[in-house]
């Protein structure tokens, strides 16, 4: 069977490029399509694999403004040639899934989440750009959305990585999905019995994630809380930040690490179409404090692995920390990480592997 993964672009390596990289080791002789991407880093992270691009990759400046090209992907996806291969796989959260497969072969998608910037979050990214691009993103957007609609019946199977990204899948492209979470390292993470008295937020500091509304409720409570990350946002938290708040900006994997095990629970206010933190968090011990909309709503266990609140406001957060401040003794650290294994990368290579079997078996 020849296999072909289909992927945006390969310039970071997150989220989605680390799915890609899982479902590389799943299928070590498949081939992996993609826009464009940093030769250094794919030689690093995806060694044996082939790698082709679309024509993207060899227009002016593509490997630094590779996204300014997003209306020129669709006709990109659509020259490539597939037809020697009998399973495409494509990692959609950017155009990927608009490839034209061969009539024998089989197409499945695993959604990170449908376009976030033409779909719920258009509102978002068109206030953030000046009026020129805002007036320029009229046109694009509309044509993006028609085709994006179009090409979800070129795939065969979609898999979705959360029941929220699934109810997306379901709103714009009326298509049904099986849930497979994506791989987590959870086994480069282990409990410790050094606990101290801080809390903790980890990601990027930008306005969706929602790093100011942690910043208010610990000025509010008084309570030691360091974050880790970095982002547009830093200037202002570091200004906004007590006496009681320090913030490290970007560290290293180890530090990382060395917090969440230290922690007293981490804080995650921001709604994410999963989110890896919380299950990296849990692979610790330490129970997590989520917003109760998106993936947290797969990851955390009201409860049991953590608490979760219902509204991102000060007064919400407070009571969710107080709450569990109060019942912590109830949150087992060997129960958490037990829970968090079931999102480990072997469970997702037996999870997708088990649905590529019955797609082919159709």
């Amino acid at each position: 069977m020849r296999v072909a993964l289909i992927h945006y672009w390969i310039h970071t390596w997150r989220g989605g490029e680390k799915v890609l990289q899982a479902m590389a080791r799943l299928y070590p002789q498949a081939d992996i399509f993609t826009h464009t991407y940093d030769r250094e880093l794919a030689a690093r992270e995806l060694p044996g694999h082939k790698i082709f691009t679309t024509f993207i990759d060899r227009l002016p400046f593509a490997h630094r403004y590779f996204e300014r090209y997003l209306p020129l992907m669709p006709l990109a996806l659509e020259q490539l040639d597939l037809r020697d291969y009998d399973l495409v796989i494509s990692n959609e959260s950017a155009p990927a899934k608009g490839v034209i497969v061969a009539p024998h072969a089989r197409h499945l998608c695993y959604c990170l989440s449908p376009m976030r910037y033409i779909w719920d979050m258009y509102p978002d990214y068109r206030a953030e750009v000046g009026a020129f691009t805002r007036m320029m993103m009229l046109p694009i957007t509309h044509y993006l959305r028609m085709w994006d609609q179009l090409t979800a019946h070129r795939v065969d199977e979609f898999v979705a990585i959360s029941r929220f990204i699934a109810d997306r899948i379901a709103r714009y492209y009326g298509r049904p999905s099986r849930v497979i979470y994506p791989p987590v390292a959870v086994n480069d993470f282990s409990v410790s019995r050094s606990q101290e008295d801080f809390y903790l937020y980890v990601g990027q500091l930008a306005g969706y994630k929602k790093p100011d509304l942690v910043v208010e409720a610990f000025n509010a409570l008084g309570k030691p809380l360091v974050i880790i990350g970095e982002g547009d946002m830093l200037p202002r938290l570091r200004r906004a930040a007590g006496p009681n708040i320090k913030i490290l900006g970007r560290q290293p994997f180890e530090v990382i690490r060395d917090h969440y095990q230290r922690c007293k629970a981490l804080v995650f206010p921001g709604a994410e179409d999963f989110g890896i933190v919380p299950v990296e968090a849990m692979a610790c011990g330490r129970p997590v404090i989520a917003y109760a909309l998106g993936g947290a709503l797969d990851t955390v266990v009201d409860g049991v692995t953590g608490i979760l609140f219902p509204k991102q406001d000060m007064a919400t957060l407070v009571e969710a920390v107080r709450k569990l401040e109060e019942e912590s003794a109830r949150f087992d650290p060997y129960a958490i990480r037990e829970h968090a294994l079931q999102f480990s990368p072997e469970k997702f290579a037996e999870q997708l592997s088990d649905s590529v079997t019955n797609l082919m078996r159709r």
